[in-house]
């Protein structure tokens, strides 16, 4: 058998080809050193996280909660979270504390698409404003910490977001208009901070929106029009916040919604009979506000509320005898109004409690064990 011999040159070509593919998936040496930066404004002291972030190793090459992309060796994520079920947690039998602050540098890291630094709940400061230049970045997710300030005003530039998780921060200032320019985004949510204002008009813009998160927060004003077009909106909370106004007829008509959460805030009017109607619930919480009028006596076969909340208003009136022709409600919560008249028998009255329908006027019958 002849045996083949490599020329000089196809060694050379071989070396070379070696060399370059060692380059590439190294580790970028301006993303090193803006990790390095990063690393340098925090301090992790019970988990020791840190400790495979070495100066003197690759950064794409076993730190900790970093992934490089193979061919570049850019930086693409960066998913460090405190609540994690990683080995290193469990090994712990704890979760982990972060203290410090989001260093600018991590806006150098250009080719990034997730940052993840959630549920540390010691991590302060502001946001970096720069952070909008980062023009790869898909999900953000800083919550469950002390961030404070605003809402990057540019917030609208990164154009690939999907997912913005600011929620349980210290953060303030109204949501940006230029918010309801990312045309991807699919998951915001904001809940628990001061963040005050009104929801943007033309909030119904963010058309790829399933899950809008905002309950305990400033927020005022009412519901703007343009949520009415929002087709894959399936989760909306708005709870514990400053709304006000009537709940508008088209929220009744929302293709997707299963989950709409009001309660706690200033609402005033009747309900909607397209609210109770809609065979698309899951959860109705309209609890603690200023609604008026009987309730909708709109219940059908189709009616299906694994909770449905309508305590702490004004309702007066009966309680309407369609509600026994459900497909299925699971908890029914009409306490603290002002109804009137005897309990349906039937399902689902006969499997709830007393605290269901206290503090009315003169509701009578059923679990209350009050003669009508």
């Amino acid at each position: 058998m002849t045996k083949l011999l490599a020329s000089p040159l196809t060694s050379l070509l071989a070396v070379a080809f070696i060399s370059v593919i060692t380059v590439v998936r190294s580790c970028s040496p301006t993303d090193q050193t803006a990790l390095n930066a990063f690393k340098s404004s925090l301090s992790e002291p019970n988990l020791g996280i840190f400790n495979t972030w070495s100066k003197n190793t690759d950064c794409c090459k076993g730190w900790y909660g970093i992934s490089c992309d193979p061919d570049s060796g850019r930086v693409t994520d960066i998913s460090l979270r405190g609540e994690s079920e990683d080995a290193i947690f469990q090994k712990a039998g704890r979760s982990g504390y972060i203290s410090g602050s989001i260093d600018p540098a991590i806006c150098d890291l250009t080719a990034l698409t997730s940052f993840v630094l959630a549920d540390w709940k010691g991590i302060s400061g502001e946001i970096p404003p720069c952070i909008t230049s980062l023009a790869s970045l898909r999900i953000l997710d800083l919550a469950g910490n002390r961030i404070t300030g605003e809402i990057p005003t540019d917030i609208g530039k990164l154009t690939k977001l999907g997912v913005l998780n600011l929620a349980e921060n210290r953060m303030s200032g109204e949501i940006p208009s230029s918010l309801t320019s990312l045309s991807e985004l699919k998951h915001l949510e904001l809940t628990e901070n001061g963040i005050s204002g009104e929801i943007p008009a033309n909030f119904g813009s963010l058309k790829m929106l399933s899950r809008a998160l905002l309950g305990r927060n400033e927020l005022t004003g009412s519901l703007p029009e343009s949520m009415s077009g929002m087709d894959r909106l399936a989760d909306l909370d708005l709870s514990r916040n400053h709304i006000e106004g009537p709940i508008p007829e088209w929220v009744g008509n929302m293709k997707v919604l299963s989950l709409l959460n009001l309660d706690c805030n200033s609402l005033t009017g009747p309900i909607p009979g397209s609210l109770l109607s809609n065979s698309g619930y899951g959860v109705l919480n309209l609890s603690r506000n200023a609604l008026e009028g009987s309730i909708p006596d709109v219940f059908g076969s189709t009616t299906y509320f694994v909770a449905l909340d309508l305590s702490h208003n004004n309702l007066a009136g009966r309680i309407p005898d369609s509600l026994t022709s459900a497909k299925f409600v699971g908890h029914l919560d009409i306490s603290n109004n002002k109804l009137c008249g005897p309990i349906p028998t039937g399902s689902p009255f006969d499997h709830l409690e007393a605290a269901s329908f206290s503090d009315n006027e003169c509701l009578c019958g059923g679990p209350l064990m009050k003669t009508c």
